[in-house]
């Protein structure tokens, strides 16, 4: 795999800023954005999910500035800032401020250290795993209109075996970006890779935000998400949301990396993609809420090497493409969605998605397990102050994904990014039970999370449906008798169903208690246990894993994954 700089938006991001500074702005209300992590995301339930108000949960990152989320928000974050004076630099820089801190009438500024410095040990094959990251954030804004984010981090690891194993597969750190080692042959225990995101955030009426950046975006009000997640590496994007009453709508146009398709010649690096999503956001009421989604992704190039680039029939920021890519008689990849919420009461809110990636009428409803029809859904609850215990937050989550779903006839035409999925972590062919809950008092974190998931990963050189990164025309060979609704016999069109292949089970657990050092990017020692065991007919992978470590930034990290491969 050749090397290559992630886009340089931090670069331009700072050249930006050095050119609007320089303009006068008044002094008014400033737009922010949060970096979405859902562990701090969900203390913000009890004014999300309220039922006195419509505010639109499902598109994230939020801006803060929201008159639903900021008081909730400026608790969190100054509830334990020294107001008195009495400390001293080093107390309120470790325990209260920005390392860097400007707040002038026209403009703020803020910059961090962002270490992530962890020891652990997986006591399961007796192995040492640490992370050693060094990262920094720089952000502010430029009156009320601008806003600016670049976020960068250094890193090398040893992880556990199945962690260790899916990277050596992918090449990717899972969500973060490819490892250097394995690019370079090397499949050690140690893993070296760089991160970075940047943004660019402008809002020149309280109607509308631009935002231009190098990071990830997530839609849904789960935990997972099945039409858009923050799971995979950042990637480029130029995303327009507007609101107006009770609609907010969303176009996002994406340039992503497909490091699996075939290159043309080790100088081209690899090749490339694009994709176009738009989102439509209805708060029908207070209460219920739906959402309507597509998707778009087509290849930079094809396969000859002919350059299509930025297709600018879909530079229409007008939702639901699919008929204008028919009539176009192309071979892009199109995929719509459906969200939606209920809140039953302030504490407790029902919601669900559902993707569809093809659809075959005639066999939607035959039970026969078409590969022509190729879905995923999820149904869950979430809510606050479960037993009425304040701060006690939960969630409770079912995801599915047919085989097959998110795969195309390419991998640069994929639902995935850098080779990883750009939904579910899993991909497809799986079914997957979530529970969190968290809790928070004063300054300690609680968090603890189960998951129990079934599916069926490739055996004996076929295609069972789970790798979205394949071609969906090679599906596993039909064996048996003949039999009339297959078609040919040459592959399975019928007798498709969730698990099949090499049929595993996923037992996760993981608990965490942390003690929140500085509220301002997170700054807090945590503590975690992690147990694992992950078995079928070939292999069992159990991981039972303490670590402890210093942490910061608001980013996630999934530790919560199944099997890339068999091994």
């Amino acid at each position: 795999m050749k090397r290559y700089l992630p886009a340089p938006y931090h670069f331009l991001l700072l050249l930006v800023f050095a050119i609007v500074i320089t303009f006068n702005f008044t002094a008014r209300a400033q737009v922010q954005q949060l970096p979405y992590s859902y562990q701090f995301y969900q203390k913000l339930n009890d004014s999300v999910y309220s039922t006195r108000n419509r505010f639109h949960s499902s598109i994230k990152p939020y801006r803060i500035d929201d008159s639903t989320l900021f008081p909730k928000y400026d608790k969190l974050i100054y509830q334990y800032t020294d107001t008195t004076g009495h400390h001293s630099w080093v107390h309120r820089k470790l325990f209260n401020e920005h390392l860097i801190e400007v707040n002038h009438s026209d403009y703020t500024f803020f910059a961090d250290y962002l270490p992530d410095l962890v020891i652990g040990r997986d006591f399961s094959n007796s192995r040492t795993t640490w992370i050693n990251t060094r990262g920094f954030q720089l952000g502010g804004t430029v009156g009320k209109n601008f806003y600016f984010y670049t976020s960068g981090f250094e890193n090398q690891a040893a992880f556990p075996d199945y962690l260790n194993t899916y990277i050596n597969q992918t090449g990717i750190v899972p969500g973060q970006a490819y490892d250097r080692n394995v690019a370079n042959g090397s499949f050690g225990r140690t893993k070296d890779w760089s991160y970075v995101t940047a943004l660019l955030s402008y809002t020149p009426t309280k109607y509308l935000n631009i935002a231009a950046g190098y990071d990830k975006n997530f839609i849904g009000d789960g935990y997972r998400s099945m039409l858009l997640s923050d799971f995979s590496s950042p990637y480029s994007f130029l995303k327009l949301t507007a609101s107006l009453g009770n609609v907010n709508y969303m176009v996002m146009w994406s340039y992503m990396q497909d490091p699996t398709a075939q290159k043309f010649s080790v100088e081209t690096g690899n090749r490339k993609k694009w994709g176009v999503f738009h989102y439509l956001d209805w708060s029908v009421t207070n209460r219920f809420s739906l959402g309507f989604f597509d998707a778009i992704i087509w290849a930079d190039a094809d396969d000859k090497g002919y350059k299509r680039g930025f297709d600018f029939t879909y530079g229409n920021p007008i939702i639901f493409l699919r008929p204008l890519e028919a009539s176009n008689g192309s071979p892009d990849n199109a995929l719509i969605g459906f969200n939606s919420k209920y809140k039953i009461t302030d504490h407790l809110t029902a919601y669900g998605q559902f993707a569809l990636d093809e659809f075959e009428a005639k066999n939607f409803l035959s039970g026969k397990g078409s590969s022509r029809n190729k879905s995923a859904w999820q149904l869950g609850i979430r809510g606050a102050d479960l037993f009425n215990v304040k701060r006690l937050n939960y969630l409770f989550e079912y995801n599915s994904a047919r085989p097959y779903t998110y795969s195309q006839t390419s991998s640069v035409l994929n639902y995935a990014q850098q080779n990883e999925p750009l939904a579910h972590p899993w991909g497809a062919n799986f079914k997957e039970v979530v529970g969190i809950l968290n809790y928070s008092y004063k300054r300690f974190d609680f968090s603890g999370q189960l998951n129990y998931g079934q599916y069926g990963l490739d055996v004996n050189g076929q295609n069972w449906g789970k790798n979205v990164l394949l071609d969906y025309r090679t599906q596993a060979r039909y064996t048996g008798p003949f039999d009339p609704n297959l078609f040919n016999n040459a592959y399975a069109t019928n007798g498709n169903f969730i698990g099949q292949g090499l049929r595993t089970n996923l037992y996760y657990s993981e608990a965490k208690v942390a003690y929140l050092l500085n509220p301002k990017y997170n700054l807090r020692i945590e503590l975690s246990g992690v147990y694992r065991h992950e078995s079928n007919s070939s292999f069992t992978d159990n991981t039972k894993m303490i670590t402890i470590g210093l942490r910061s930034s608001f980013r996630n990290v999934y530790q919560d994954l199944a099997a890339f491969t068999t091994h």
